[in-house]
């Protein structure tokens, strides 16, 4: 299969001085699903933040798609990564799910039907249709996440990033998610410290370690080797 991700000797130093990202490869491939492991501060969010442009590369290159991520293709490739945050409260701000998750459609230039058809059918893919009309503050956090991954999935993705995506669920939550992300087709990087989340989707695994990757393997051969 083609690689959807490919990454070259990343670097990436902040304002401040500070080295986040230290030489990074990393390729994946189309509907594959790897997770990112390691402590906090490690690197993982800030590679994450990389593969649709929100942070830029010092040295280095990210490529997506066989695009690399530059100004010219930064429209194309924000519409193949879809970035799916910790709070989803950070990424839902419509008056309605329907509208939430028709937002990036419209923005792309869909006319308004056609764009609500997108956000219907994004919404059944993860069990929601029948909230469209609920205020998302009104949703529960389990049903908050599966407008947030709706509203992604509206905008037909390629890749899904997922950072801490069990926080604030409770295990049934948590199982339901896992069930849900397994039933699509697209690539997914799983930022994450939930390793019954991590086992249950993911044929393999990345480590980070003082912003360098330092192993990449089966999930249970990583979980083994590191503690963190």
């Amino acid at each position: 299969m083609s690689l959807i991700v490919e990454v070259r000797d990343l670097h990436y130093v902040f304002e401040d001085g500070t080295e986040a990202l230290r030489g990074v490869d990393f390729t994946l491939r189309a509907g594959a699903t790897v997770a990112l492991l390691g402590p906090n501060g490690s690197g993982k969010t800030t590679f994450a933040l990389h593969l649709n442009g929100l942070l830029r590369p010092s040295r280095g290159t990210v490529t997506i798609d066989d695009m690399e991520v530059t100004d010219q293709h930064l429209r194309a490739i924000r519409r193949k990564v879809g970035l799916v945050f910790q709070d989803s409260d950070n990424q839902l701000f419509m008056p309605t799910a329907l509208e939430d998750v028709a937002f990036a459609p419209l923005a792309a230039g869909l006319t308004p039907d056609e764009a609500a058809a997108k956000a219907i059918e994004a919404l059944r893919l993860v069990g929601m249709e029948q909230k469209s009309g609920k205020a998302p503050w009104h949703l529960s956090s389990g049903e908050k996440k599966r407008v947030a991954i709706a509203g992604i999935l509206a905008s037909d993705p390629k890749l899904l990033v997922l950072d801490e995506p069990t926080t604030f669920l409770d295990p049934p939550g948590q199982r339901s998610l896992a069930a849900l992300l397994s039933t699509l087709p697209q690539a997914k990087i799983l930022i994450t410290h939930d390793m019954p989340f991590a086992r249950a989707l993911a044929t393999e695994a990345v480590f980070f370690q003082s912003g360098r990757i330092v192993a990449r393997g089966p999930v249970d051969e990583i979980v083994e080797r590191f503690e963190w």
